[in-house]
């Protein structure tokens, strides 16, 4: 990306991929959501990289990152990403986290406070992604259960009927109640053409929307993933201990959400859990955004807003 360069970080234990921008202003890093990479941030990286010196991660077992297969947990992320601002960026910075990035965020605001000035939360799943909770109330889990076995089909199978079977899990419930699903037909079509294109090319292929999806399967380690599923990733961060903790200054952006009535809470928070996170921490703002779940990308206008806002507050 122009502009930018691709590096690779040993923390001593793994290697972090990330791009860095040119020292324009303060420091900056992005950390996405779970199964995307630093690219997710290519709308809002030129504009942000006037007035920042920003850096855009990949999180451990995403991208160009080292996997590390049995071993995700937000004390071991963290411990990453400390070390790069320890050693690469070597100054307090700026910490803007997507999703379970914004997690990420929190935990280096609660037990790092030495390296964060302030956090932009952009939709986190505060307390609706913790155990047991992201089971028995979250349409994500289910999610993470599909992303899981399909990772492995595209991984480890040649079938068309198998992973035609795994697109056919695909449910996206809609506001109105009703839910939309991928129909046999086209299932069997968009795994006929994958399958294809992993005997032609070697790899999984598509063009669109689903080839971005497909590309994150498969340059992603489908065990981050379980690691919500079975709770391992949770070691190191209790929500409302960490938002009690954390004393830098924060925002916290809360995206569009609905409860269905069959798969629970469709989003990352509901509105008792952005007034519950308000609670326990009282001086972080607030910013209620008519957007989907990843604001920079959805709104990349607004974002970009919020962003140089929060930063003037802080200057």
């Amino acid at each position: 990306m122009d502009g930018f360069d691709e590096k690779r970080f040993d923390t001593g234990e793994i290697e972090i991929n990330y791009v860095v921008g040119p020292n324009n202003g303060p420091p900056l890093v992005l950390f996405p959501g779970q199964g995307a990479d630093w690219t997710t941030y290519k709308k809002v990286l030129p504009t942000l990289s006037e007035d920042y010196h920003v850096y855009a991660v990949d999180v451990r077992g995403h991208g160009k990152s080292d996997w590390t297969t049995g071993d995700y947990t937000f004390t071991s992320i963290g411990k990453d990403f400390a070390a790069l601002l320890e050693t690469v960026i070597q100054e307090p910075a700026i910490i803007s986290g997507n999703s379970s990035g914004g997690l990420i965020a929190l935990w280096l605001a609660a037990n790092r406070p030495d390296l964060v000035n302030g956090i932009i939360l952009e939709d986190p799943p505060l307390f609706s992604a913790e155990w047991p909770r992201i089971k028995e109330d979250s349409y994500v889990y289910q999610v993470l259960q599909v992303t899981v076995e399909m990772s492995k089909e595209l991984k480890e199978s040649r079938s068309v009927s198998g992973l035609a079977r795994q697109f056919m899990k695909v449910r996206r419930p809609l506001p109105d109640g009703k839910i939309r699903s991928i129909s046999r037909s086209a299932a069997y079509f968009i795994s006929f053409l994958i399958r294809a294109s992993q005997r032609v090319l070697g790899r999984p292929s598509l063009p669109g929307r689903f080839g971005v999806i497909v590309d994150v399967l498969v340059n992603f380690d489908a065990d981050f993933s379980q690691a919500w599923l079975d709770g391992r990733i949770y070691e190191g961060l209790d929500h409302a201990d960490a938002l009690k903790r954390a004393e830098c200054p924060m925002i916290l952006l809360h995206a569009n959400w609905v409860r269905h009535p069959d798969f629970g809470l469709v989003g990352a928070m509901d509105d008792d859990d952005a007034a519950h996170a308000r609670e326990l921490a009282p001086e972080m703002l607030f910013k209620r955004i008519d957007s989907e779940h990843v604001v920079h990308s959805h709104n990349p206008e607004e974002f970009i807003r919020i962003i140089d806002e929060f930063s003037e507050g802080l200057d």
